[in-house]
C-alpha cells in the first residue's frame, strides 16, 4: 500500500474557510465513492470533522493523486481549487502514516489531548467499509491507528486535562457567563457531539435540558438515555420561542445554513431583560456555544449585547489546558516507535509472496526431477525413491533457508523492496505466480518513495 493524504484542517485553514468547505448529507459518501473510483486509487476513506476533511487513499501514482484528490476536495466543497490548495497538506508512505496516529493520539486536535476523534477516526473506517472503499490495507492502517491512539492515552497523561471540544468550550462559556451548574439549557442536534454535550451538560450541574433535532425520533432516543427526569424534547421549529426560556444553547447539527438567526437571538435576549428587570435580577447574558462546521449561529451574535456566542473561530484563538510537555513528548516517541513497526511490518509483507513463490518454484523443481528420475529407474524401489526424495528436498530446503530468511529481514528496512526485485531477477520467477499469491497487479505493488509535502 501507497498511502496518500490530502486536506486541510484547522491548522492550515481559517474557519471561514473551513466553513465554505464543510461537507453535509451525502455530499461526504459521494466524495468516498468519487474518490475510490478516481484512475490512481485503488482504496479511500474519509475523516471528516467539525475541524479536518482528509482523504486517504491507496494510491498507485503520487502526483496523480495528488492532483485527483485536490481537485475532488474542491469539487465537493464547492471552494475553488487554486484557493483551496494554498490551505492543502499532503503527506505520503510513511509521513501520512505519522501523520494519522498522530490524529489519532490527539496531537493535531485543537485541543491535544481530546479522546473524541477516536469515535471519530472509527466512524471514517465504519464508513469506508460500509460503502467497500477501503480494503485490506487501509482496514489494517485505521485499526492500528486505533489502537495506537489507545495506547498514548493508556500509557501517558495525554489527556490530563480531561478536555474536550465541549469541555473545552463550556470553559470558554462559564468565563463570560457565570458557573453552568442549575442554568435552563438547549441543546440543538441529537448526534455524536450533541449527545456528548448533553451528556457534559448535565454532570456539571445542568438539571432542565431541552433536545430539539430534525429528526424527532433521534432526539427521543437521547433524552431516554439521559433520563426523562433531567431532559425532555422539543421541536426544532420552536427553538427560535424557547430561546428566551433558557440561559444556555449548544448547536451542533449537520444543516447546511443557519439553524439560530440573529433576530431570534435579538428577541430572546429583549424578553429574557425584561423578566430579568422584573425580577430585579442581575442581567445575565443568553450563552450560545456553536460547534457546528457550518456554524448554525448567525456569526452576527457576536455584535448583540446580551448573548454571548463562542464559536469555532473563537475557540481556535482562545488557549486550552494543554497535558506537560513529558507527555507530549511522551507520545511522540510512541507515534514514532509505531510508525517505524508499522513500516517494517509492510515491508516484510511485501516480500511475503516472493518468498512464497520462490519456494512454490522449488517445489516444482523438485517435482519435476523426481518424475524424471521414475521414469530412469523405473525399478527404483520404494524405501531408495523415498530417501532420494526426502534427501534432494533437504538440500533445497538448506540452500533456500539462508537466503529466505536473509531477505525477509533486509525488506524490513527502509528500501526493502528492492530485495524482492532482486529475488525475482536472480530467480527468473513468474510475476503471474507471485500475484498468484499477493493478489496485487502483476506489475507489483507500487513502491515508496516516502516524504511528506505541505
Amino acid at each position: 500500500m501507497s498511502l496518500l493524504v490530502v486536506g486541510l484542517s484547522h491548522r492550515t485553514a481559517p474557519v471561514g474557510v473551513l466553513e465554505r468547505a464543510a461537507l453535509t448529507g451525502d455530499v461526504p459518501t459521494r466524495l468516498l465513492h468519487d474518490a475510490a473510483a478516481a484512475a490512481t486509487v485503488a482504496e479511500a476513506a474519509l475523516l471528516n470533522t467539525c475541524n479536518r476533511i482528509e482523504l486517504y487513499a491507496d494510491v498507485d501514482k503520487f502526483h496523480a493523486g495528488v492532483a485527483e484528490l485536490s481537485l475532488l476536495l474542491a469539487h465537493h466543497s464547492g471552494v475553488d481549487l487554486e484557493e483551496l490548495t494554498s490551505h492543502l497538506y499532503v503527506h505520503y508512505e510513511d509521513r501520512a502514516v505519522h501523520h494519522l496516529f498522530s490524529v489519532a493520539c490527539g496531537l493535531d486536535s485543537m485541543v491535544v489531548g481530546e479522546g473524541q476523534i477516536l469515535g471519530q477516526l472509527r466512524d471514517a473506517l465504519a464508513k469506508a467499509q460500509e460503502e467497500h472503499t477501503a480494503g485490506r490495507g487501509l482496514n489494517e492502517l485505521f485499526q492500528q491507528a486505533l489502537r495506537v491512539g489507545k495506547r498514548a492515552h493508556s500509557e501517558t497523561g495525554i489527556d490530563k486535562a480531561g478536555q474536550s471540544l465541549v469541555t473545552f468550550g463550556l470553559e470558554q462559556v462559564a468565563a463570560g457567563a457565570g458557573d453552568i451548574a442549575g442554568k435552563r439549557a438547549l441543546v440543538v442536534g441529537a448526534g455524536s457531539m450533541s449527545s456528548l454535550a448533553a451528556a457534559t451538560l448535565i454532570r456539571s450541574g445542568v438539571t432542565d435540558l431541552m433536545v430539539a433535532n430534525r429528526t424527532p425520533a433521534r432526539a427521543e432516543r437521547l433524552v431516554e438515555i439521559l433520563g426523562p427526569d433531567v431532559a425532555r424534547t422539543l421541536d426544532l421549529a420552536k427553538v427560535p420561542e424557547a430561546l428566551a426560556d433558557v440561559d444556555l444553547v449548544i448547536s451542533c447539527t449537520g444543516a447546511a445554513g443557519v439553524v439560530i438567526r440573529a433576530e431570534d437571538v435579538a428577541a430572546a435576549v429583549a424578553s429574557r431583560s425584561e423578566a430579568q428587570r422584573l425580577r430585579r435580577g442581575a442581567p445575565q447574558p443568553l450563552a450560545l456555544l456553536d460547534l457546528a462546521m457550518p456554524r448554525d449561529v448567525d456569526h452576527t451574535v457576536h455584535e448583540l449585547p446580551g448573548a454571548l456566542l463562542v464559536d469555532l473561530e473563537s475557540l481556535s484563538h482562545a488557549h486550552a489546558a494543554t497535558p506537560g510537555a513529558g507527555d507530549v513528548d511522551a507520545v511522540t516517541r510512541i507515534v514514532a516507535d509505531e510508525v517505524s513497526a508499522f513500516g517494517a511490518a509492510q515491508r516484510a509483507a511485501r516480500i511475503a509472496p516472493t518468498v512464497v513463490a520462490l519456494r512454490a518454484m522449488a517445489s516444482d523443481v523438485v517435482a519435476a526431477e523426481l518424475g524424471r528420475l521414475d521414469s530412469r529407474l523405473p525399478d527404483l524401489d520404494e524405501r531408495s525413491r523415498a530417501e532420494i526424495t526426502q534427501t534432494v528436498r533437504r538440500v533445497v530446503d538448506k540452500l533456500l533457508h539462508a537466503p529466505t530468511v536473509r531477505v525477509k529481514q533486509l525488506a524490513a528496512e527502509p528500501g526493502g523492496a528492492s530485495y524482492a526485485d532482486a529475488l525475482r531477477e536472480l530467480f527468473d520467477l513468474d510475476p503471474a505466480a507471485v500475484h498468484a499469491v499477493s493478489g496485487t497487479p502483476v506489475g507489483g505493488p507500487p513502491q515508496p518513495s516516502g516524504g511528506g509535502t505541505r
